[in-house]
Formats: C-alpha cells, structure tokens, sequence
C-alpha cells in the first residue's frame, strides 16, 4: 500500500469537552425534568412556546411546502418504507421440535416506542426524517416521537412533512441533547423510548451513548463525522470520482473522504481535480477543509490488496467504480452501505433511493450496519417442554448444572425428574472437576 495523499489529522475525535458538557446537561434534566428541558431550550434555542407541534400548526407548516417538494419526499418515502417493509418480512416467527416434546420457537415483538432525532443545523435534513421515522413504522412500531430543532418561530417545513408523512405520532419541536433526553425519560408525552435512533452532532451522540449505556434505552449506532470512500480501477472515470468524493466532503470541515485506487493515474487526475471542484462550491472553505485536513488517496497493486484495506477503514459509505462488480459485492465485508457501479452515487442513497442512510461510522461497520427494521424489533424466544420430555432435557441440564457447579439449578431439574417419572431412579451426584 502507498500513500499518494495522506490526511493531514485522524478522524479520531477528542470528544471528552462535549462528553463532560452533556453529563451535565443530563444531571440537570434528570433533577429538574421538564423545567430543565425548558431552561436548555431558551438558552440554545431561544425557544419559549410548546414543544408538542399541535395539530393546526402542523398542517400549516405542511401548507408552506411546494407541491412538488411534497412529490418528491413522498417518493422517498415509498422507496425506504417499501424496502424497510420487504426487510421485516424477511425476517419470521418460527417454532420448531428439535427433541420430541420439546418445542422451541422465535416471537417478533417491535419496540413500544421509538425516538427519532432529526438534526438541523446547516442543512434541513428532511429525508433524514423519512430514513428513521418510516422504519420504525415498517418494523410496526405503535407509537413513534420525532424531534427536530427549530429554526426561529417553528421547525423545518419539508422536516415536518416528512414526518407527517412517515408516520410520526408526535412530533417535537425541540433539538439537541435535550431532545434526545427528552424521548428517553418521556417528558411531556409520558412515552420513554425503548429506542432512540437518527444522526445528530458530537453532543447528540454522546447523549445518546451515555443514556444507552446507563441501560434506559437502546440506540442505533454512535454516530461521527460522515466518511465516504470510492474504491476505483484504470477505468474509472477521475471526474465522477472527485465529483463524488467533494458531495460527501461539504458535510462539514472533519468529514473524512477517501480514494482506494490501483491505478496511479486516476489517483493522481483526481487530487488535480478536487481543489478546482471546491473552488465552484457555494461554500468551498468546507469540503476543501475536509479534503486538505482528512482526504486520502491509497494507491495498492491489485484488488484483493485494496479490498483488504477498504474493509479496514470500514467507511460508512463505499462506492465500486471498478471492473467485475460481482466481486467486489462478495468480496468487501466492513462498510455502512455499498454503492456499485458509476451508475450509483451517495447521495442516491442519502435522499431517496431505499436503503436507509443512518450508518455506522468510526469503524463501526466491523461489527455493525446501519439503520434498519432489526433495530426497532425484538427478537424473542420461547420453549414449551412437556413432561415426558424431561426425561432427556431435565437429566442433561441437570447433570450440566452440576458441571458448572451451580446445585440450585441443578435441583430445580431433579424435582421435576422425581416428580415426572417418580419410578426411575437418578443419579445426583456432584460432578468432580478432573485435577491437573
């Protein structure tokens, strides 16, 4: 592997300021609940009406969207919920005998409650509202909040569409950590998420992890900076390449993008490329940042080389622009979502295309994919054993019990061994570990 450019900082984040300022933040909410939720939103939002959007006020936000805005994100809205949908049926409840008597079986249940965080920011991230709200719905979860901060007197009007559209029960006009804690403890609505889900900036994310990891709900995935990268051969197009790569760069100053390439060629036409395209960007200073401080082109001789190193960044987009797609798609196994061919652009996948654009970044995508209907599901198993059965299940686990050491699990199986088959005689004897 060589480095034709290598990025100037990590991708790593010191995130201990904002995680000290949010454990803050949720000290105060967990004292003072909705008053303290109050007092935040007048200090970073200068805001002093209700949260809940009330019903006259949602459709008067939904009256300001252009009817061919609304066409749009009603399109985005049939292709996610329509793959989200095609996702929950993939997945069935089953039961199933592997011993005589002993039935075994898998319950589907959805979370009774998913938060959804929708961020504001520089951008009105409508179709981000779509991405989490209409999954949590195609997984049948009953009763879905969703958050979005406002901008001046009301929230985002193609945001609030979006929502409406997708299925949100309630919608907040509320953002940051105060949101997100908020959905969790359930204030103002009386519905604590079992889940809270959706991207948001350093202090959404802590919040979210820190309340995930004091056990009051489940997230999606720690969210970081956006990160995209484009594995390309001799034939890839250098243009579409920089092209790509600066649309995912205009994230914001610390969004990494990267270029896996065994050709020196078009590693070398796409970093003469990318200044000149963010140079005619409307805010060029961002995605040039991005590029200067986090961009880096790997140049590797052959494919399985590169593919080795594109799996250990584990970017949270990967787009193929290369020979023998077939391949690839087999061949890459740590990413968020995968874009094959030249035909295939992020941001299909970020506004409209189905698949869900709420991925893992910071090398999540080891160990995890983005969002999807698993994330708002539960799956649980029972077993009905009847009483002949355990004859062979109650004696195993009995004598297993006793390996372990553990003898109170040991005579829960050895009553029902008397009491079932009171003519049989068992043998209960400790299990002697072997000494070496």
């Amino acid at each position: 592997m060589e480095y034709l450019k290598k990025a100037e900082k990590t991708a790593e984040e010191n995130s201990s300021e904002a995680r000290k300022a949010v454990e803050q933040m949720l000290a105060d909410i967990r004292q003072g609940r909705e008053d303290a939720v109050r007092a935040l939103a007048r200090k970073f939002d200068k805001w002093e009406q209700d949260f809940i959007l009330s019903d006259e006020k949602r459709e008067k936000l939904i009256s300001m969207v252009p009817e061919s805005v609304k066409r749009d994100l009603e399109f985005a809205h049939r292709q996610v919920s329509t793959f989200a949908k095609a996702q929950r049926d993939s997945i069935q409840e089953f039961e199933t005998q592997v011993t005589p008597g002993v039935v075994l079986g898998q319950k589907i249940l959805p979370m009774d409650v998913a938060g959804c965080y929708v961020p504001g920011g520089r951008f009105a991230h409508a179709c981000s509202a779509i991405m989490s709200v209409s999954t949590a719905k195609a997984a049948g979860v009953p009763f879905v909040i969703a958050a979005t901060p406002p901008r001046g007197e009301h929230i985002d009007p193609a945001t609030c569409y979006a929502m409406h559209i997708s299925g949100a029960d309630v919608i907040l006009e509320m953002g940051g950590v105060q949101a997100i804690t908020t959905m969790a403890y359930g204030l103002f609505t009386g519905k604590p998420a079992n889940i809270l889900v959706g991207p948001g900036n350093a202090y959404v994310a802590e919040a979210k992890a820190l309340l995930s990891g004091s056990g009051l709900c489940g997230i999606d995935v720690f969210a970081g900076p956006t990160e995209s990268a484009v594995i390309a051969d001799e034939t890839a197009d250098p243009q579409t390449v920089a092209i790509d790569l600066v649309s995912q760069a205009e994230h914001g100053f610390n969004s990494p993008v990267w270029l896996f390439t065994t050709s020196r060629e078009v590693g070398r036409r796409v970093m003469e490329i990318i200044p000149k395209l963010c140079a005619d960007m409307p805010n060029p200073e961002v995605p040039l940042t991005a590029w200067n401080d986090y961009g880096e082109v790997i140049y590797c001789e052959d494919r399985e080389e590169l593919a080795q190193w594109s799996d250990k960044y584990a970017a949270e987009h990967v787009q193929v622009i290369a020979r023998d797609l077939d391949w690839w798609c087999k061949r890459l196994h740590s990413y968020g979502s995968l874009f094959l061919g030249e035909g295939s652009t992020v941001p299909h996948g970020d506004k409209c295309s189905g698949t869900n654009h709420i991925l893992p970044t910071k090398k999540a995508g080891y160990y995890s994919g983005g969002l999807n209907v698993h994330k708002f599901l539960k799956i649980c198993t029972y077993q009905h054993i009847d009483e002949k059965a355990n004859d062979v299940i109650g004696a195993a686990a009995s004598r297993l019990s006793r390996v372990e050491g553990m003898e109170g699990h040991a005579r829960a199986c050895d009553w029902r061994l008397r009491k079932f088959f009171p003519e049989k005689e068992w043998d209960f004897h400790v299990y002697e570990h072997p000494k070496y």
